[in-house]
């Protein structure tokens, strides 16, 4: 579950609303337990999402950092790689067209 929970800080372009959400989401689920809760936890649940969404925001925007901002494309390349190793795949696709002939 929280495999999906991706660094959000320095990138260019900066994290989406969306993103930041997801990732709270992802967190809450783990914490919680569950993927989708009970009708009597549902607004506890949300609640707590839309908590940690908020203090995700203030985390981020407060950050300071003397590095250049990070490229998503060599981010999700280097995860790619990894992923690669570590479950043996030997194709990597890097998002470049193929002609098939």
């Amino acid at each position: 579950m929280c495999r999906n929970i991706k660094t959000l800080h320095n990138f260019a372009p900066p994290a989406t609303d969306d993103e930041i959400r997801a990732s709270s989401l992802q967190f809450v689920r783990k914490l919680s337990g569950f993927t989708r809760p009970s009708k009597t936890n549902e607004k506890a649940f949300d609640r707590a999402v839309d908590g940690v969404t908020r203090v995700a925001q203030e985390l981020l925007n407060s950050l300071v950092t003397n590095s250049p901002p990070r490229d998503r494309e060599v981010e999700a390349l280097k995860a790619r790689t990894r992923s690669a190793k570590r479950f043996g795949s030997s194709t990597i696709s890097v998002g470049v067209g193929h002609s098939h002939g």
